[in-house]
């Protein structure tokens, strides 16, 4: 089956590539740790010419061979590729922003195999404290196809994003630093020094994690029940191979305090790697939040349809 589209998440730390059928089906997946922080810079030829552009030798390590074999199918990228720090920076479009409307607004970077790269703006939003957004507009997107309803959409991650969307137009987002706190209390704190890392999922300690940030105790924040990390193993309440699972339910746990109490109230979608949407979906549930389900697949979906808005591409047949 021929590709009709090549879609790119191209993140901090890593590049996924799809190949798209007709209609937005994924004909081939690929994922790369060539993030815009972990770029290639081996030198190498690429279109007859010697290049050691990281950039160029990651999008050409990720579609090199797509393009040779199928000269002229449109690119489209969206994430921190379009980011100061990217391949060339896209301007953010502003809150309320219909997403549908960003494949109107595409940044096109040429690269050196002639082929044109159309970059999807980012989101800004200016209300108060600034928040920003690059890739996650697109999951969002490809999470609305076919919804009619107003959602709030939960991307966890490192950075976890919170957005608010009214007739397919993000109004508000918020952003919470969960995954980042995380690793780097678990690798550069004292409370990583007593914790043993397990595969074995620990659902008891995590929920424990989750109830104390919702308890009285939990109302003094983040920053005084974070000690309760230690303080558990040294009273041998929490075993090393607990307290990575309580930490993770107890930075959760306030996270979701942070959303409104309507949020109980509408539907909430959770978008992102099963395993951890498993656990915010966990803690969702003792939190009080009971309409929440989860997606698949939205980067590339998004991507294919901001490409239809764009011309890139063409729509399914209607039959």
């Amino acid at each position: 089956m021929q590709a009709q589209l090549i879609a790119l998440d191209w993140g901090t730390s890593s590049l996924r590539a799809y190949k798209l059928g007709p209609a937005g089906v994924v004909l081939e997946h690929r994922a790369l740790a060539c993030g815009i922080m972990h770029l290639p810079d081996e030198p190498r030829d690429i279109a007859g010419v010697r290049c050691s552009d990281g950039f160029e030798l990651a999008f050409d390590t990720a579609c090199g061979d797509w393009l040779d074999a199928q000269p002229g199918v449109p690119v489209i990228a969206c994430g921190m590729v379009g980011s100061a720090q990217g391949w060339s920076e896209a301007a953010y479009r502003n809150t309320p922003v219909d997403v549908a409307s960003l494949g109107q607004a595409l940044h096109r970077v040429r690269s050196l195999r002639g082929v044109d790269v159309h970059i999807v703006p980012g989101v800004i939003e200016q209300a108060g404290l600034p928040n920003v957004m690059r890739g996650e507009e697109t999951q969002v997107l490809g999470v609305l196809q076919g919804l009619g309803a107003d959602v709030l959409i939960g991307l966890p991650g490192s950075h976890s994003k919170w957005v608010e969307v009214v007739d397919g137009c993000i109004t508000h987002f918020d952003t919470f630093m969960t995954g980042e706190v995380f690793a780097v209390l678990s690798k550069h704190s004292i409370l990583g020094r007593t914790q043993q890392i397990t595969e074995q999922f620990q659902a008891e300690a995590f929920d424990r994690g989750v109830q104390v940030a919702l308890s009285e105790d939990g109302r003094r924040g983040v920053l005084s029940t974070l000690f309760s990390a230690r303080t558990l193993g040294l009273t041998a309440e929490l075993s090393p191979p607990q307290q990575p699972d309580y930490l993770s339910g107890l930075l959760i746990g306030h996270e979701l305090i942070g959303l409104p109490e309507r949020a109980k109230q509408q539907p909430i979608i959770l978008v992102g790697a099963a395993p951890l949407c498993a656990r915010y979906e966990r803690a969702l549930a003792l939190c009080g939040f009971a309409h929440v389900s989860l997606a698949q697949e939205a980067t590339a979906r998004g991507l294919w349809q901001l490409a239809v808005a764009a011309g890139l591409t063409q729509p399914a047949l209607q039959v």
